[in-house]
């Protein structure tokens, strides 16, 4: 008999390597449903999720080709927690949708696994979207320095992103598995094909 699926919820905080990771199960042609290519898809022209912010907050926040001005809605939903609120019920029943569709799909295609890569796996409490949750996870001191490496950014700027997360260290509590990526990216793999064995996907 053919085993179900193991559907894994991969998830980081910011400069903690969880893209790293995710290119890692592509590599090992494991199907990865990203959230964040998910959010881009569903404001495309012509998608629901696109009709319902212009009927909200007008024409004003599309580029002249039609497309969506991400900056110009960042803007008016930025710092106003009312538009951001309308913003958010529009966008993210779209990516629910969506990301459950692709998984569904692939677990029907009969891959053994499939990772759902959710940013705010926890915040937006997803977790009964997977089988089991993937923290990737960095000691803090090592997370500051990769963000002010990776953005070329002040200390002071690359806290304010960080602190403006969930911390991940309360994650670290929540999470079903963790790989510790402070390391190489050889260490980093070794963990990630070790838990894959201990769920018995290898």
């Amino acid at each position: 008999m053919k085993a179900l699926a193991l559907v894994i919820g991969l998830t980081g905080g910011i400069a903690t390597g969880k893209s790293t990771v995710s290119e890692m199960f592509k590599e090992m042609d494991i199907p990865v449903v990203d959230a964040d290519v998910i959010s881009r898809e569903v404001v495309e022209p012509g998608e629901l999720a696109y009709e319902k912010i212009v009927d909200t907050f007008g024409e004003e926040v599309l580029h002249l080709d039609g497309t969506l001005n991400r900056k110009k809605l960042g803007s008016i939903v930025f710092g106003d927690e009312q538009k951001r609120k309308q913003l958010n019920e529009i966008v993210h029943p779209e990516v629910r949708k969506k990301m459950i569709s692709e998984r569904d799909r692939y677990v029907q295609e009969g891959h053994p696994i499939v990772v759902l890569d959710i940013p705010l796996l926890f915040e937006s409490k997803l977790t009964h979207f997977v089988d089991k949750t993937l923290l990737i996870y960095v000691d803090e001191d090592i997370q500051l320095k990769r963000l002010m490496n990776r953005d070329q950014s002040t200390k002071e700027e690359a806290l304010q992103r960080i602190n403006a997360q969930y911390p991940i260290s309360k994650k670290l509590e929540l999470a079903d598995a963790v790989i510790y990526n402070n390391g190489t990216i050889e260490e980093t793999k070794e963990q990630l094909l070790e838990q894959l064995k201990t769920w018995n996907r290898e």
